[in-house]
């Protein structure tokens, strides 16, 4: 898929990965950038700064969601790309309240749905379209030290496979993006975060990347139809090596946990009582 005189919709869009996704697409010729975030305001401004159109939105609520769609369908005539960007992090293992469970799901699972479900017809209806859903390496593999994020970001992996599968006769096309440690405020914008439980190094061990720099590696997926987009490309040797023997996998993983929490005195294990 080529950007040139595409219409856009990226979720998420006010900072990090969005933002430089945005900007990337306005440099590759799109018709249109729609930028949806829960921060309006930066929204607003990245939207100003690619001539775009900037929408507050909660990518947990269906409806908002439904709305957004309809709205650039009505200004635009269609969507040709929607990005399902919206994403944040919160630590914990078994002692993760079911309300943050449900609110992570609600963010990484039920807002791909919630757009696929709205914005697929249109596309179907329009010759064809394009999905690219932001899940992430954890996605893939797994999130130390974060039972929701590992949990919710396997389920959006599962879902770009499920949407792949059932709409690519219908000229749907699908990526999802799994990155590993981006340089985006994530951290910041996540609630519920305890310091001493925050682990970046987890995902940090094979480079922390610029957010337009992954906008490079999304750009030339898009063009080749890829559906694991990886600007890790180490992420792929890992999968790998899960696949051919998952025992092993876990058991490797369990001592990078043990070195990385050798510091802190803690690991997600001792977290129960926190």
């Amino acid at each position: 898929m080529e950007l040139k005189d595409k219409v856009t919709v990226i979720t998420g869009g006010a900072s990090g990965i969005g933002k430089a996704l945005a900007e990337r697409f306005h440099a590759e010729g799109a018709a249109h950038v729609v930028v949806a975030d829960l921060d309006g305001d930066g929204a607003d401004a990245v939207a100003a700064s690619v001539g775009g159109t900037g929408v507050r939105l909660d990518v947990g609520d269906e409806a908002a969601v439904k709305a957004v769609v309809e709205d650039t369908l009505t200004a635009h005539g269609r969507i040709d790309l929607f990005v399902s960007n919206a994403g944040y992090v919160a630590m914990g293992a078994l002692e993760t309240s079911n309300d943050m469970m449900n609110d992570m799901w609600d963010v990484h699972v039920m807002s791909h749905v919630y757009a696929a479900r709205h914005v697929v017809p249109s596309m179907i209806a329009n010759g064809g379209g394009y999905l690219l859903n932001t899940a992430s390496a954890a996605g893939l593999l797994t999130q130390l030290g974060s039972m929701s994020y590992a949990v919710t970001k396997g389920a959006a992996v599962s879902l770009a496979e499920f949407l792949a599968i059932t709409y690519g006769e219908k000229n749907i096309g699908v990526s999802v993006l799994c990155p590993q440690a981006v340089e985006t405020n994530i951290i910041q914008n996540s609630p519920n975060i305890d310091a001493d439980q925050e682990t970046p190094g987890s995902a940090a061990g094979d480079g922390v990347l610029s957010a337009e720099a992954l906008a490079d590696t999304v750009i030339e997926a898009l063009a080749a139809e890829r559906f694991h987009v990886l600007p890790h490309p180490e992420v792929a040797t890992y999968v790998k090596r899960k696949a051919d023997d998952v025992d092993r996998w876990i058991n490797g993983m369990q001592r990078f946990q043990q070195r990385l929490y050798t510091e802190s005195g803690s690991s997600p294990a001792d977290w129960l009582t926190a």
